[in-house]
């Protein structure tokens, strides 16, 4: 007999945070769902890594017959110590999120949602970050967690290599207007950044990062394109950083003793 499947859920916003929630909800109905989330926001922690304190978890019981854990440290912490600590086997997948706001182009560098994922992914599960552009705590979720069961499922139902990974964005616009899921490249797009340079009530200097989103990728088959034509952007992400154009290139032209 098949084991039932083993479904990871995990995020970067916190346990409390409904997109989590509306995450689990979605999942639910393809399997056994262990959460391991982190205790409080994590948001830009990127594929940060606790060493210098020891790490804490702990079982809550906050979703209904849903096994929960918090964890004191970051989104990729938590999918360590589920793999290590909690969960008597590998999970079939690993799902992120649903994050509040968006980890398309650039973003994914940054991403604690999408961090957790890789981490997943890099265990050899195959893994998906879910992002919705809406920042809201009353946000309508309906749609993300459709897309969310919809990937998940296929996800479960197909053959995948065991590294796969996926970074879904969701767009925020009404039922009416939203035109299903579209398969993507990350847009080579850019935050414009500077930090704005303010005074305490002691009057020492503090700064504040702040910046402009600045797409200059104009193709209609990117993640941002996706988004602001009313679609689902679903990017497969891969953690080699090798550029193998240049490796090639330099083989060729830098000759060393």
């Amino acid at each position: 007999m098949k084991k039932e499947n083993l479904i990871l859920v995990t995020n970067d916003d916190g346990i409390t945070a409904p997109g989590i929630r509306n995450l689990i909800e979605a999942v639910r109905p393809l399997g056994k769902v262990v959460v391991v989330a982190p205790d409080s926001p994590q948001s830009g922690k990127g594929h940060a890594i606790t060493l210098g304190f020891p790490l804490r978890l702990n079982q809550v019981d906050i979703f209904e017959g849903i096994e929960a854990w918090t964890c004191s440290g970051t989104p990729v912490d938590c999918v360590k110590l589920a793999r290590d600590k909690i969960l008597d086997r590998t999970p079939d997948i690993c799902v992120s999120g649903i994050n509040h706001g968006a980890n398309h182009s650039i973003n994914i560098i940054y991403s604690g949602t999408m961090s957790a994922a890789m981490e997943a992914a890099i265990e050899g599960i195959p893994s998906v970050g879910f992002s919705f552009l809406n920042y809201a705590y009353d946000a309508d979720f309906s749609i993300p967690r459709q897309v969310a069961h919809e990937i998940a499922k296929k996800m479960l139902e197909t053959p995948l290599p065991p590294h796969s990974l996926f970074n879904v964005n969701i767009p925020d616009v009404p039922a009416g207007d939203y035109k299903g899921v579209r398969i993507a490249r990350q847009a080579n797009a850019k935050w414009k950044e500077e930090f704005d340079e303010r005074r305490d009530p002691h009057g020492k200097k503090y700064y504040w990062l702040t910046g402009e989103f600045s797409n200059k990728d104009f193709g209609n088959d990117t993640d941002v394109w996706a988004l602001e034509n009313g679609y689902t952007s679903l990017v497969p992400v891969q953690f080699d950083l090798t550029d193998y154009r240049l490796k090639g290139r330099l083989e060729t032209e830098w000759q060393f003793q």
